[in-house]
């Protein structure tokens, strides 16, 4: 297990504001800070972690080196989102705080989130990163939010002249739907610091575990179940959409019975007899009216036909009188 003490660096400017990495650019590198947090204390608990910013008039120290995560909290709650960075000033700075640890086995390593434009000129960049390899120091940087060409061009040459055995690596993150700290899990950044990349990287089996150490999303709930919360929650949010939007999709697909009439009517639910134990259907069956109608007329013939039959006894009747 690595023993390390490391510097996290936040990018407090004004670009922090922004809101195209969830759930805003200054919220996401709190919830990364977490993360690096719980990954280099499961790693070796004698690990350090301090914090400090570098917007504003020039860097400020938060935390010194410690393995209290609730400082660190208290050190974000204290930041001030103000004017632009100070990168090289603060990389400074944060070396002479490594310098100064108690604990001199401790390796020494730098992470940097930056998502401002970076002022500083290549040239002293370059410069800047010899002496820190020189003095062995190994710097991380999380680059995300302003991806400009000339920004990532500096980066670059920065992590071409601090390269050493221990490691440096430039992560450079794009704008998307997931959290900045789900991307970081699967950089070398963290890789063998109780947080394993996922599946299917750094040549893992597709559909591998999602953090180290056996825990989902690689953050041990009993240290941090804030976090592994918030992280199980918006799994779950997206897995209940899902299936919901397929219900949804099938519901559509299969073919609708309203509308269509059953066979044979209503006269299914009429009893086989009556009351008066005849076949329902016959006496009891319902008289249409062209029905009514004929019987009518068969009467008024009926009638007819005796007022005749009357008339004719009559006439036979005179005609014997006379």
């Amino acid at each position: 297990m690595v023993l390390e003490a490391t510097m996290i660096v936040l990018d407090n400017s004004e670009s922090s504001r922004n809101g195209d990495y969830v759930p805003s650019r200054w919220e996401a590198q709190a919830d990364a800070v977490n993360l690096i947090f719980s990954a280099k204390t499961q790693a070796n608990p004698e690990s350090s972690v301090g914090l400090m910013n570098m917007a504003g008039k020039g860097p400020e120290m938060l935390v010194t080196l410690t393995t209290d995560f609730g400082k660190l909290l208290d050190g974000m709650h204290r930041t001030k989102i103000r004017g632009s960075t100070h990168l090289a000033t603060a990389i400074q700075i944060a070396g002479l705080a490594l310098k100064h640890r108690q604990n001199k086995s401790q390796r020494q390593r730098i992470i940097v989130f930056t998502c401002s434009p970076i002022d500083e000129d290549e040239k002293n960049l370059v410069k800047l990163a010899r002496k820190m390899k020189k003095n062995n120091v190994s710097i991380d940087f999380i680059a995300f939010g302003d991806l400009d060409p000339e920004n990532t061009k500096k980066l670059e040459a920065f992590n071409e002249n601090i390269k050493g055995g221990d490691g440096s690596h430039l992560e450079v993150i794009p704008p998307g739907p997931s959290l900045l700290s789900d991307h970081i899990i699967s950089t070398p950044i963290l890789a063998g610091e109780g947080v394993a990349p996922r599946g299917g990287e750094n040549g893992g089996d597709a559909g591998g575990d999602a953090g180290g150490g056996g825990f989902d999303f690689g953050v041990d709930p009993s240290a941090d179940p804030e976090l592994a919360l918030a992280l199980r929650m918006s799994m779950e949010e997206e897995k209940a959409r899902q299936e919901k939007e397929g219900k949804a999709g099938e519901a559509a697909k299969e073919p609708t019975l309203e509308g269509i009439p059953e066979e044979g009517g209503s006269s299914e639910s009429q009893p086989l007899l009556n009351a008066d134990g005849e076949a329902s259907g016959t006496a009891d069956a319902p008289v249409s009216k062209p029905e009514v109608g004929e019987k009518k007329d068969k009467e008024h013939q009926g009638m007819d036909k005796m007022e005749t039959d009357r008339d004719d006894t009559k006439d036979r009747d005179n005609m014997d009188t006379d």
